[in-house]
């Protein structure tokens, strides 16, 4: 009976009949598989309707149970995004899951190509060094394997071996360090006077690198074999005795040159100490300090010092007050004095030359020497009105400087400066063009304000006594002192004219620069004259010599020396080369008291004279 009942009731999966099929351990896996998970599905199906029909003590489903996917207003929410910050900016986002190494030393994309030729190379270079790396191979038949110079081992250094081409082993090495032992680049250029270039040739002086051991960014080491240096150091010197000499005179001559360098350190020591000594001892002398000059009751000018009160009576104008100018911009000037001489057109040209110079040279680096000047006067220019100068910085060399000088007055140009500046070459050669000879000294010389009043004496003429009051009344206050050097006669029967020019009380001696802005202002005084002497002595008996009109041109000087002083006696030699359709040239030569020729100087002029003394009958009409 329970046999029966037993065979009656119904299983889990139910019976089947049995069919002949068969099916392999991986088809029985997956069916078994497959079964498992459809009763798990079932199992959470049946789960969700059990609890969907619980309900709390309202009577309302609890809000656990509305399912994800629901659209009720009360079904649960995901979580909001991450927003991204607005304070990073813009960037840009990669997957890094997708990134793979590439053995280049970049992050690559999967997908993109690979240069399979280079990493066949690449393998191939690592291939390459690991063979030169590896020791080499051992063979089976002992009379082929190298054997060590000293034991006939044949463990011999693979390192020697390949590098210094050397066969010993590691015992006979280090039981004879004397032969063996690595010697450093510095310990070959010492002790055996060998040069950084034979060291660097690997053919003939093979060396070991290794890193330095002082520090990582270091260059390599260079190691050498201290057999094959001392074999190649035999070889240059001849012998080991002749290595010692060497040697020997080389230390000798180091510190012969190191004592040298001590002895010149000490005298220099000993120079600058001297100086400071005197330094001290000029600072302490007393500078007068002066200010203006200021003009008296009786028309004499003082200047007085501000510390100790000491004056100086000055009845003529000062050279410095004639060379001012104001500095009103970076490259604007302004004159603030300007002469006109008695009979003249304008203002003297050799003040306008130096006022420009002037304002050149504030727009230069001192370091820089004047040398040549080159201007125009294009028109004249009157005393009532200021001249404005500008400066324009045409060029900035390493060896020369280029400046021009504009000036202007009622907004005319009536004057131009081309002038160059040098950086001094004082290890150049020098040769220059000799000082006449049996020049008479300034002080048996006559002073020109004499000539004029010896004139002043002799003459009846009114005409001539006026002129020579004015002209003595000119030179009496001028800032340059004119003595009269005399005149001669060539062969060639061209008068030469000579004379001594300095300037009047000059409180301090100026700079070189100032010094040939003073210079430039001699330079055009009595200069275009010599001319008309030239052509009142030339001329006489063959043709009218009455000059009417005396204007300069141009004018250009070149100076040679810094080394002058236009507070002492100047010779300026003065010749007139060459006259004709109305201008005339004139060419001049400074040279100090002791002969040195300073400045070379040459001016064109218009030089006219009155041709009708000469002329036909004069037209009525």
């Amino acid at each position: 009976m329970d046999s029966v009942a037993s065979s009656s009731r119904f299983t889990t999966p139910p019976p089947r009949e049995q069919q002949n099929l068969d099916l392999t351990p991986e088809q029985v896996k997956r069916i078994e598989l497959n079964r498992l998970k459809a009763k798990a599905r079932q199992r959470e199906r049946e789960e969700q309707a059990a609890s969907s029909s619980f309900t709390n003590a309202n009577g309302k489903r609890p809000l656990g149970v509305v399912p994800a996917e629901s659209t009720s207003p009360t079904a649960p929410k995901p979580p909001p995004k991450l927003k991204r910050d607005s304070r990073l900016g813009k960037y840009f986002e990669y997957d890094l899951s997708k990134m793979v190494n590439s053995k280049g030393g970049f992050l690559v994309e999967d997908g993109k190509e690979v240069d399979e030729e280079l990493r066949a190379k690449e393998k191939e270079r690592e291939r390459q060094r690991a063979s030169q790396n590896s020791e080499p191979s051992m063979y089976l038949d002992p009379n082929l394997n190298p054997r060590c110079n000293e034991c006939n081992s044949v463990d011999v250094d693979s390192t020697f071996r390949k590098v210094f081409r050397c066969l010993v082993c590691n015992k006979c090495k280090n039981e004879k360090p004397e032969k063996y032992s690595l010697l450093t680049k510095t310990e070959c250029k010492e002790d055996y006077l060998l040069t950084d270039a034979e060291l660097r040739d690997q053919e003939l002086m093979p060396h070991l690198l290794k890193a330095n051991p002082h520090k990582s960014t270091f260059a390599n080491m260079m190691l050498f074999l201290r057999c094959q240096v001392e074999d190649f150091a035999w070889r240059k010197w001849g012998s080991p005795e002749a290595l010692d000499t060497e040697w020997q005179r080389r230390v000798e001559e180091k510190k012969k040159k190191k004592s040298k360098k001590f002895e010149e350190g000490l005298k220099e020591l000993r120079r600058r100490t001297r100086e400071t000594v005197w330094q001290k001892r000029k600072d302490k002398e007393h500078r007068h300090t002066f200010g203006g000059v200021e003009k008296g009751p009786d028309g004499v000018g003082k200047q007085i010092c501000h510390e100790c009160g000491f004056s100086i009576d000055h009845d003529h104008e000062q050279i410095s007050e004639c060379l001012e100018v104001e500095h009103i911009d970076v490259n604007l000037f302004r004159s603030k004095t300007l002469y006109t001489p008695a009979r003249a057109r304008g203002v003297f040209g050799g003040q306008v030359i130096s006022q420009a110079l002037v304002s050149a040279s504030n727009c230069v680096d001192p370091v820089y020497s004047l040398h040549v000047r080159l201007c125009y006067f294009l028109l004249g220019a009157s005393s009532a009105v200021p001249i404005l100068y500008h400066v324009d910085r045409i060029r900035d060399g390493r060896s020369y400087v280029t400046r021009s000088v504009r000036a202007v007055q009622r907004g005319r140009t009536i004057f131009i400066l081309v002038c160059s500046f040098q950086l001094p070459e004082p290890r150049q050669p020098v040769f220059q063009y000799p000082m006449p000879a049996d020049v008479p000294a300034p002080d048996a010389c006559e002073g020109i304000e004499v000539i004029y009043e010896k004139m002043l004496r002799e003459t009846a003429d009114e005409r001539v006594k006026e002129f020579c009051r004015t002209t003595l009344e000119e030179r009496r206050r001028s800032p340059i002192e004119v003595k009269l050097a005399g005149m001669r006669e060539p062969k060639d029967g061209t008068p030469i004219i000579m004379y001594w020019y300095k300037a009047r009380n000059v409180p301090v001696r100026y700079d070189a620069a100032f010094q040939k802005c003073i210079l430039s202002y001699i330079s055009d005084s009595q200069f275009i004259s010599g001319a008309r002497r030239t052509l009142t002595m030339l001329n006489q008996g063959k043709g009218p010599t009455k000059v009417v009109m005396q204007v300069s041109l141009d004018h250009n000087i070149s100076f040679y020396d810094d080394n002058f002083d236009c507070g002492d006696w100047l010779l300026y030699v003065i010749l007139s080369e060459r006259a004709s359709s109305g201008r005339a040239s004139v060419h001049g030569r400074m040279y100090t008291p002791g002969g040195s020729l300073v400045a070379i100087c040459n001016q064109e002029g218009v030089v006219r004279v009155d041709t009708r003394e000469t002329a036909g009958p004069i037209s009525k009409l």
